[in-house]
């Protein structure tokens, strides 16, 4: 099998949850190398409440807990929240009841314990390889739109780092300055362009070096 390109974690948020405070702490210092963001948790009641007000790319999760399942959890997360996550089960037990769950729930995966650090983030980076390509393709498909929105064709690289450099919530922490310091545009070119993308909407400031960018208002191409 090729080898994975672990650098695509680095804009990931991965819940991990283990109730052996060790491993816990082991595994997730070593997920924090590679990871945007690392929720380790020992309990699915910490865990729920992650998943409620962080966007959360994969969930890590040993099978057997204190108070449920890590199986029992997703259902509940899945039901409850009404939203599916990618997971990783883990366990040190080969009981083909909880794989026989796990396939039913369409978990993307099953990692027997001792973990290997190696199999783990490969199985993480499979994981999060789809929703990366998914997202590349929407953004390719904003830059699509957006151009479409002026008419400047020397302002194309601007709109590029504009989208490629949006974060979670489609906000932009740039000034032009720091926008010519990373690409080679003048300043008249920037404030054009954001001139532009204000007027119709589609970007707006909300303080210094602060955007926002409002993807429903990017026009659709003919």
């Amino acid at each position: 099998m090729n080898k994975r390109d672990y650098a695509i974690l680095l804009g990931c948020s991965i819940l991990y949850i283990e109730d052996e405070a060790d491993l816990l702490k082991h595994t997730s210092v070593i997920l924090e190398d590679f990871a945007k963001n690392v929720y380790a948790v020992q309990n699915t009641k910490e865990a729920y409440e992650i998943i409620k007000t962080k966007n959360i790319d994969v969930i890590v999760s040993d099978i057997l807990l204190k108070n449920e399942t890590g199986i029992e959890f997703l259902k509940r997360v899945e039901s409850e929240l009404d939203m599916h996550i990618p997971a990783i089960l883990t366990t040190a037990f080969t009981d083909t009841e909880y794989l026989v769950d796990a396939i039913k729930l369409k978990v993307e995966n099953y990692i027997i314990k001792p973990i290997n650090v190696r199999e783990l983030l490969d199985s993480i980076h499979d994981v999060v390889l789809p929703k990366i390509q998914q997202k590349e393709i929407i953004r390719s498909y904003n830059i699509i739109k957006t151009i479409s929105a002026v008419t400047d064709s020397k302002q194309v690289e601007i709109i590029r780092f504009i989208i490629k450099n949006l974060d979670e919530e489609g906000i932009l922490n740039y000034s032009y300055s720091d926008i010519m310091e990373r690409i080679d545009v003048s300043k008249p070119t920037i404030i054009k362009l954001f001139r532009q993308l204000s007027n119709k909407g589609i970007l707006i400031k909300l303080q210094n070096k602060k955007y926002r960018f409002y993807e429903s208002r990017l026009p659709i191409p003919e």
